[in-house]
């Protein structure tokens, strides 16, 4: 899509979607993913060839079905995102359950920093303002989109929902001002499953080669914070709520570094603790794992026929 398309896609979203009446704006969202799911265009594709790492014993039919469920579980996030800034905070809360949150609210009460390790998954801009509001002040990185205006818009949303976020950046800058928030006691979620570039760490994710982001591990690590992987999900609310769907945000046990250990050893070990605990979350609500992007190493350097690598093959 290019810079005009996108800009112009997204602002339509929050132009309409936003002030549509609430059934017809996820009605519409739902149509739109059965006709992408059908189309069966290049992400979904790279949907249903995931969805087969995390049940290489599936059938097509069963890859098919799933693949169908996680375009309506991704249409779904998108409509919540174009209405999410008009909502209370009342709820926000309604509308988000949280798992295993005891060992992070103990972390908070301490004044202790918690980074959680994330997968695209379910609603987590959601699950960042239910924290705002239950834990602690979140303080994000965004990765930097094109044009210009359509990452500011993005920027403005987030913040609007009680979040800091602060451009993806390399270097040390954006690792001390996550330090800093952390030390300050405050939450750092950051993304993690995809990460296709050189400071990315190697994992076994579902079996296969991968390569994670290693900013969460590297911060919990330098910092003294805690670090715990969170998977969220969608679940069916029960009559009487105001939406017919909600998040649940499970945290995951709390990722300790190895005594003795060299801080990159460490960081290696967590990192993969971490890649663990999100293939377990994931593998029990795949539908609500939005990744529509390769992920694994093996996508990248396809074999040829000849059984030579296609290095022409974008990436």
């Amino acid at each position: 899509m290019s810079d005009r398309a996108a800009l112009f896609a997204f602002g339509a979203g929050w132009r309409l979607i936003r002030r549509m009446p609430e059934r017809l704006a996820y009605l519409i969202c739902s149509v739109v993913a059965q006709v992408a799911w059908l189309r069966q265009g290049t992400g979904v594709r790279q949907l249903e060839d995931n969805f087969s790492r995390v049940f290489p014993q599936a059938s097509p039919f069963a890859l098919k079905s799933l693949s169908r469920k996680g375009m309506h579980s991704y249409l779904r996030y998108w409509c919540d995102v174009f209405r999410m800034a008009d909502w209370s905070s009342e709820r926000i809360l309604a509308t988000c359950r949280a798992e295993g949150d005891e060992p992070v609210r103990q972390a908070v009460s301490e004044g202790r920093g918690v980074v959680m390790a994330l997968a695209h998954q379910g609603n987590w801009d959601h699950a960042g303002a239910w924290a705002v509001r239950e834990l602690a002040k979140v303080t994000t990185v965004a990765e930097h989109l094109t044009p210009e205006e359509l990452f500011r818009k993005f920027v403005a949303f987030r913040e609007r929902l009680g979040l800091e976020v602060f451009p993806l950046a390399t270097g040390v800058e954006i690792f001390g001002i996550l330090s800093r928030r952390l030390h300050e006691g405050g939450l750092v979620p950051l993304l993690v499953d995809r990460d296709l570039g050189a400071n990315g760490v190697p994992v076994r994710f579902f079996g296969e080669q991968a390569r994670m982001a290693a900013g969460p591990a590297a911060l919990a690590a330098a910092t003294g914070a805690a670090l715990f992987p969170v998977t969220i999900y969608y679940e069916r609310l029960p009559p009487g709520v105001t939406a017919r769907w909600g998040v649940v945000v499970r945290f995951h046990p709390e990722v300790v570094p190895a005594p003795g250990r060299p801080r990159s050893q460490q960081v290696e070990v967590m990192t993969q603790q971490c890649a663990d605990a999100l293939a377990a979350g994931i593998r029990a609500h795949p539908q609500d794992w939005h990744m529509l992007q390769r992920v694994f190493l093996d996508d990248l350097v396809p074999e040829t026929p000849a059984g030579t690598p296609d290095s022409g093959r974008a990436s």
